[in-house]
């Protein structure tokens, strides 16, 4: 079973809380969190984007961790960020129009992770957990949020927002988009045993979102642990744990520069040896992907194309419907199309295909194309949240940017240290 554990958290004063939290540092440029950072100088930016405020330093620099620690350090030292009195768990609740997702702040093992108890469906990059792996070892803290799901037999979730029903929050922050996100710190013995007993006969957990946050805490504990320095709190990193049929789950649209010597005609000719290519007419552009344009009655790709202000339907049969990582939309995308036919080969890598999270409306896509940026874009339909737990379960890997789950969380406003 998987285990969870009360820590005592670093989190923001209750009057600190709406100017401190911020995006995850993997959702903004540098600039763009320069930006954030010279409006409000007390955003969280300054220690989980620490680059921003060393314009002329290599990220990877030395310098870099360093900093991100004095800031840090300064915010606990200014009283920003306060230290609970005893370990707890917090309950995190986001309000997102008439949408609430309720989830549970624990610290998890890295252990469970490295067992596979803790499982994943996506690759990570060596170059982004080294830079986690040396953020979090220079701060001695978890500073990110990683987001798991786990299996609910009924009875879970109902207990957390039952929790919360009648209580005010410790920490409220509302987002320009209008999103409200609250923090509820329980430290009530008995609440925290039920929360505990909840959990006990789990016995897995899934990463949504995170997957670098948690392989990089895992490396911190590898790395103390054969220098013997490895402590309880560094054998551990910080997960908000969100029932899996509570959550939100996009596509992740791809957007192509050029079309190498193909013309759009040609294009659309040799895509037609793969898919039957459809011609859609007017779309709704405020909608986060195409509809499909009918229930096809056996197991079907359905992908949809932006070229030259025109949407197109691409479809055709899956092939090996037992095949759960090829049944996939954007893998016979990536294999036919995007390597098939424009070789690309590496679509984390190659600067000819760009990604658009699911939660972006059409016209972002339309908008990119129209304006000579993108030769075109593709919208995928989401993945089905058991498809995403049976690749897990079977030790697969999903192709690169399949998924994009909501909510996404602010940083900032639960911390876990390493000591």
């Amino acid at each position: 079973m998987v285990r969870i554990h009360r820590f005592s958290a670093l989190r923001p004063r209750g009057d600190e809380a709406a100017r401190i939290a911020s995006v995850p540092y993997d959702v903004v440029t540098t600039g763009e969190a320069r930006e954030i950072i010279e409006q409000n100088p007390k955003s969280f930016l300054r220690v989980i984007r620490s680059d921003a405020e060393l314009p002329e330093t290599d990220p990877a620099d030395d310098r870099v961790y360093a900093r991100a620690k004095e800031n840090l350090d300064a915010m606990i030292e200014r009283g920003q960020l306060l230290r609970d009195d005893a370990p707890s768990l917090s309950i995190y609740r986001v309000k997102e129009g008439g949408t609430i997702y309720t989830g549970l702040v624990a610290c998890l093992e890295t252990e469970d992770y490295a067992e596979n108890r803790i499982r994943r469906h996506e690759h990570t990059r060596y170059d982004k957990e080294e830079d986690r792996s040396r953020h979090i070892d220079t701060t001695n803290a978890n500073t990110g949020l990683v987001v798991l799901l786990y299996r609910d037999p009924g009875a879970i979730f109902a207990a957390i927002a039952a929790m919360i029903q009648h209580r005010e929050p410790d920490a409220t922050v509302k987002t320009p988009k209008g999103e409200v996100h609250e923090i509820f710190r329980i430290d009530d013995p008995d609440d925290l045993a039920i929360l505990e007993g909840l959990f006990s006969p789990e016995d897995n957990l899934y990463i949504a979102d995170g997957h670098h946050r948690a392989k990089s805490a895992v490396n911190v504990a590898e790395r103390r642990r054969q220098a013997g320095a490895l402590t309880p709190e560094a054998a551990r990193f910080i997960g908000v744990l969100f029932a899996e049929n509570r959550v939100k789950i996009h596509g992740y649209s791809r957007l192509v520069r050029d079309i190498g010597s193909y013309t759009p005609a040609s294009f659309l000719d040799a895509l037609s040896s793969t898919f039957t290519v459809t011609s859609y007419g007017e779309i709704d552009d405020t909608v986060f992907c195409v509809p499909p344009l009918r229930e096809f009655d056996e197991p079907t790709h359905v992908i949809h194309m932006y070229l030259q202000g025109r949407w197109y339907e691409l479809s055709c049969p899956v092939r090996n419907a037992d095949d759960t990582i090829g049944s996939l939309d954007v893998s016979i995308l990536q294999r036919e199309v995007l390597e098939g036919m424009l070789g690309i080969t590496d679509p984390r890598a190659d600067p000819r295909v760009q990604y658009l999270g699911g939660n972006r409306p059409l016209a972002d896509l339309e908008e990119r194309v129209d304006s000579g940026e993108y030769i075109l874009a593709f919208s995928i339909q989401p993945v089905n949240i058991e498809t995403v737990l049976a690749i897990a379960d079977e030790g697969g890997v999903m192709p690169p940017k399949s998924t994009w789950f909501e909510p996404k969380l602010l940083s900032g406003l639960v911390l876990h240290t390493l000591d």
